[in-house]
């Protein structure tokens, strides 16, 4: 607790190049800058600036003192404070490694298109790679033909199909929403237009081509469950009409009150949810058909029914659990967390991930040589799988192994850097996935250029540098706080035993009491307790058996240390009505056992946290007199004052 409290009560940031000298402490300047960012991160409203300043700068002194004199014994490089700061820097620095503004973009872009579902038809005319030329032609001219009748306003699908050189695949997408489809198909369908077709997209099955036919308010997020009666494809109709009969007598019974989990649980045929009383995974626009989800959305009421309706797969009968409208507010910190949690698992991070990797490669000054060619690099790349014994260095072999390929702040990258890197990522099965050489040669300059950037985060992110600072110094702190104050003061029982006996009087009782203070998990349990309490039940046995759900502790506090408003007239016996806490919804209750009046004498033991906390004082007061003595300390009372302005 002392060190989260070290942490955040002190910024420490190493300074700005150009500032002005604030105060010196030796021979070391703190600059203004580096205070400034250090004081607006820890301050509250204040009446007075300036009084305000001056403390924070006598806190910020004594920090800079304190830091100084660990640093001189070199509590740095402690084994364990070195493994705490790799710790924190693996922790942080991932967040600095992407494109904040270009997530942001996404996320903007990701809620505009959440708040609307589109409904879109979709039409595909499949090519096999093993076509010829003239085939993939037709299917081309084909889509192309149908597009143009399209975007002429002709609607008669089949004809259009029927008239078309190669079969054209046509299906009714039903309403989808955001992360519905592949980032590349969505950005495409969104800026349609109504009864507006896009134009045919290539994928590496065939060509795609969609039309925007409807368009409505999201429909949020529902919690259903269903008893799904499922028929074979081919069923016959009398066979169905046995399946429309059971599922109306099944309908009927929970029109009567019959428990919905337990006919689930009895009759349905969904393997995935019957044993979870039919209860389904929450889920949006696009997760089922269209024929299903169009009876979901009907349900108007949480726990309404449907009548039984057909789908392909059966006969449904559906509850509606709940249903959560999709935010409307920028602002709703947990939908933006959700939005971003699904962008970062989806393609469109790609973007702003390479994104930041030119941004990266301009800080970085990345430049090609162009000491040899991409198709060089290409050829022996080949050469170095077709020959796996063969040493990457052997210029005779490789002449490519000594030059370089680009350089970078203070890297270069080598041919011999890249036939290793082909070597080692096309032998790893896990990690090759049949990229060809062009796109593994981009793979490696951004590989090794992040890679370098990431070890030397500090040169090129300040924030991170400060963050990094903040944290080392922080820990050098609570080492050395602990070596002279902390530990010292607490060993020391003949000096604190010494302390209390010359400052009994600072060491009284306020109006005090011997309670009883019960915490417990919930109202009900509380109120279970208490009652139990009232009709004379041992109060540790309350707590033994609640099973973790009450804390109870006995002990001497005073009256303003209780959870609840006693005074000294409130009679021995008295159990306190249930409080709730409305900052943490602790709820708690106590008994008062018996009162103390005012001012009486606490003994050593009931003192000590209270000594040992001034005697931990005493003890700082004297070592930052003798740090002072060695660096002494200078203020710029000019550059102070130009803080007040």
């Amino acid at each position: 607790m002392k060190k989260i409290l070290l942490l955040l009560t002190f910024a420490c940031f190493s300074g700005a190049a150009f500032s002005q000298t604030l105060f010196t402490y030796g021979n070391t300047p703190v600059d203004k800058a580096e205070f400034l960012r250090a004081y607006n991160k820890n301050k509250t409203p204040v009446t007075n600036k300036e009084k305000a300043l001056k403390e924070y700068l006598e806190l910020y002194v004594r920090f800079k003192l304190k830091v100084k004199a660990a640093m001189e014994l070199r509590l740095d490089t402690l084994p364990q404070l070195q493994y705490d700061a790799q710790s924190f820097r693996s922790q942080i620095e991932d967040s600095y490694l992407n494109n904040e503004k270009a997530v942001n973009d996404l996320l903007n872009e990701a809620f505009t298109r959440s708040q609307k579902d589109i409904h879109l038809l979709h039409f595909f005319v499949p090519v096999d790679p093993a076509l010829k030329p003239e085939d993939t032609i037709k299917a081309f001219a084909s889509i192309n033909s149908f597009y143009d009748a399209l975007k002429a306003g002709k609607t008669d699908y089949d004809n259009l199909n029927a008239a078309a050189a190669v079969k054209i695949k046509q299906s009714d997408f039903g309403f989808i929403t955001v992360f519905s489809l592949p980032y590349e198909y969505e950005n495409v369908v969104y800026a349609l237009k109504m009864g507006e077709a896009s134009k045919p997209i290539r994928a590496k099955n065939g060509w795609h081509l969609f039309k925007l036919i409807d368009e409505r308010k999201a429909v949020g997020k529902w919690k259903i469950a269903q008893i799904l009666l499922s028929f074979p494809p081919d069923a016959t109709a009398e066979a169905k009409k046995v399946y429309e009969k059971r599922a109306d007598s099944i309908y009927q019974l929970l029109q009567k009150g019959e428990d919905f989990g337990k006919m689930a649980r009895w009759f349905s045929d969904d393997k995935v949810s019957y044993s979870n009383n039919g209860e389904l995974a929450e889920f949006g626009s696009g997760k089922f058909e269209s024929s299903f989800e169009n009876e979901v959305f009907k349900l108007t009421r949480d726990n309404e029914i449907s009548k039984p309706f057909l789908t392909a797969y059966g006969y449904h009968i559906v509850k509606r659990l709940s249903q959560s409208p999709v935010s409307v507010n920028k602002n709703d910190i947990a939908y933006q967390f959700e939005l971003k949690q699904k962008i970062q698992q989806d393609g469109r991070i790609n973007v702003a991930k390479d994104q930041f990797v030119k941004e990266i490669l301009k800080q970085v000054g990345y430049k090609k040589t162009g000491a040899m060619t991409d198709a060089e690099l290409h050829r022996y790349a080949d050469a170095v799988i077709a020959s796996p014994a063969s040493e990457t260095g052997n210029a005779t072999i490789y002449p490519i192994t000594g030059k370089t390929i680009c350089t970078y702040a203070k890297a270069k990258l080598t041919g011999k850097d890249w036939l290793d890197f082909v070597r080692n990522y096309k032998g790893s099965g896990e990690m090759y996935q049949g990229e060809n050489n062009a796109a593994l040669l981009d793979k490696f300059i951004t590989t090794s250029v992040m890679d370098y950037y990431k070890k030397n985060l500090e040169d090129y992110n300040a924030e991170f540098r400060y963050q990094m600072d903040e944290f080392k110094d922080g820990n050098v702190l609570f080492e050395i706080m602990e070596r002279n104050i902390w530990g010292k003061a607490s060993a020391d029982v003949n000096g604190l035993q010494k302390y209390y006996n010359e400052n009994k009087g600072k060491y009284l009782w306020n109006a005090s009491a011997n309670i009883i203070v019960f915490n417990c998990s919930g109202k009900a349990i509380a109120e279970e307790a208490r009652t139990a309490v009232l009709n004379g039940k041992d109060w540790k046995k309350v707590a033994e058996e609640s099973n973790n759900n009450i804390q109870a502790d006995s002990g001497r506090f005073e009256l303003t240390q209780v959870p609840v408003v006693i005074d000294s007239k409130t009679a021995a016996g008295y159990v306190s009505e249930i409080v709730v806490s409305p900052v943490d919804g602790n709820t708690s209750f106590i008994k008062l056992i018996h009162h103390y009046d005012a001012n009486l004498q606490r003994s050593f033991d009931e003192a000590k946290g209270m000594v040992i906390n001034d005697y931990q004082n005493i003890l700082e007061e004297k070592w930052i007199g003798e740090l002072k003595n060695k660096y002494p300390v200078k203020i710029n009372d000019a550059v102070f004052q130009s803080l007040l302005k």
